[in-house]
């Protein structure tokens, strides 16, 4: 059952994905899948492979940036930007609950000069807190 939530008009987050969200997701204009969510860390679950098959089947484009329990890195904030920046209508991304993907998207937003209020209010209103990255937000949207 789909459980996607909107940030903004080009993004939506999502807990874990199954193979009939992808179709949902399509009917919903997304035209990108982005994973967030290692390979192996919940086994039952569809893994990135079976996602992006899927994914590929239904005409959408698939990124994979896993983020892992050591937490974000630099590189996958800007491979969120470059995401961002390539996908043809709107992304799904994808973890585990959704933080994580909202966490990146939030970073991400940051650094491309994003308001870090507006992007904790926007993060709030689809259920997720930014508060543990609060910090980070504030100084990459300096940068």
């Amino acid at each position: 059952m789909s459980d996607f939530r909107r940030l903004n008009e080009n993004v939506l987050v999502s807990p874990q994905l199954a193979l009939e969200d992808i179709a949902a997701a399509a009917a919903l204009g997304v035209t990108t899948i982005v994973n967030n969510r290692p390979d192996g860390e919940e086994p039952s679950a569809p893994q990135g492979d079976a996602i992006e098959a899927a994914a590929t089947a239904a005409g959408l484009n698939y990124v994979a940036i896993p983020i892992g329990h050591s937490g974000f890195s630099e590189p996958q904030v800007d491979a969120m930007i470059a995401a961002l920046e390539q996908a043809e209508g709107p992304i799904l991304a994808y973890c585990r609950s959704g933080t994580r993907s909202t966490l990146l998207w939030a970073l991400a937003s940051a650094k491309q000069g994003g308001d870090p209020d507006t992007i904790a209010r926007t993060a709030a209103q689809a259920g997720y807190d930014v508060s543990p990255i609060r910090s980070l937000i504030d100084m990459l949207s300096q940068r």
